[in-house]
């Protein structure tokens, strides 16, 4: 088949359209040959394949997998979305302090050092405020919806239907009404309950304390190169040269963390769940599918090291940037400070 456009088309018209046409020429084989498309469509089978966790054993609970990756997700992006947002205001905040000159006074009073960790855990509190008030927020309201919204009981449709039976002549067809009515109306609070029971089975504790480790963590590590960046130049402009460095690994987590969706125990996914600088990403992904002990210490332990180090390194080259106009700093006169 030859598909003439003038604008490129879209992947989904492409499918579509190649699918109506394998759908069409199908049908029309089957009268041509005089089979039945009934017949045809009784001899398809799906088959639905149930993961179970050998190490529940003898108990055949499913894996919940469509529930771990959801949750892993949104874990990993808010961390990622996070890191830059409040990174960048890090960074915003510094460089406006140091063009207004306000950071003159304030040095005066106290250490540059402590003026850096200061805005850094400022701002840090901030971002650990608004993800509580959400957290809250978000059970609140599911737990009001699925009282308000989602709890009809089953017996008053059985009561209903049981009434309507003595009402009516034929006892058999309202039986069998009275079956389906009730599955009707209790399919959405079927799926909602069905839903929470599998993220009951998840490790939830875990998962928030992870959350906030690889979110503090994460955050403070980047938030120091933020600041280093933010004293170090003059304006916004400026900051363009050296947000590359700082933004490859960011990303390349966000894409590994996609990546480990589909194997979360693969050797990709665990080494740049260890790896500090994108770890608090994409170990964020794995935490849901469960995770040994020893890669977890091992990761967090990372993570540690390379906050302090990075610190130790953004506190020498904000010691000297932060009181230093109208030069152009390159990487090479950044390694002086840090050397210095």
């Amino acid at each position: 088949m030859e598909f003439y456009y003038r604008k490129p088309p879209g992947v989904g018209l492409e499918s579509h359209i190649s699918t109506s046409i394998e759908k069409f020429l199908f049908d029309n084989k089957l009268i041509v040959k005089n089979i039945p498309a009934e017949v045809v469509a009784s001899l398809e089978t799906n088959i639905h394949l149930s993961r179970i966790d050998w190490k529940n054993w003898p108990d055949k609970e499913e894996d919940i997998t469509d529930v771990k990756r959801g949750l892993g997700y949104v874990s990993g992006f808010l961390i990622y979305m996070f890191i830059f947002m409040f990174g960048a205001q890090v960074m915003r905040g510094i460089l406006e302090e140091k063009t207004s000159r306000v950071v003159e006074v304030i040095i005066s009073s106290v250490s540059p050092f402590q003026l850096m960790m200061g805005k850094i855990i400022g701002i840090a509190l901030i971002g650990l405020t608004q993800f509580v008030s959400w957290l809250v927020l978000t059970v609140g309201i599911s737990t009001f919806a699925q009282q308000v919204f989602f709890s009809i009981p089953v017996q008053q449709g059985t009561e209903a239907a049981a009434s309507s039976d003595i009402m009516s002549s034929s006892k058999i067809a309202q039986s069998e009404q009275a079956e389906i009515a009730p599955v009707k109306n209790d399919e959405a609070a079927v799926m909602v309950n069905s839903i929470m029971k599998q993220i009951g089975k998840i490790n939830i504790p875990l998962v928030i304390g992870a959350f906030v480790f690889y979110f503090l963590g994460g955050y403070l590590l980047y938030g120091s190169l933020f600041a280093a960046v933010g004293a170090a130049v003059d304006s916004e402009t400026d900051t363009q040269q050296f947000m590359l460095p700082i933004s490859i690994p960011l990303i390349i987590g966000l894409i590994v963390m996609i990546n480990s969706f589909l194997n979360p125990s693969g050797k990709l996914a665990v080494i740049f769940s260890i790896i500090p600088l994108t770890s608090p990403i994409v170990m964020m992904a794995r935490i849901p599918f469960g995770v040994p002990p020893l890669q977890l210490v091992a990761s967090a332990s990372l993570l540690i090291l390379t906050f302090l180090g990075a610190t130790w390194m953004a506190a020498k080259i904000y010691r000297i940037g932060i009181l230093m106009y109208g030069k152009k700093v390159s990487y090479g006169e950044m390694w002086k400070w840090i050397r210095g």
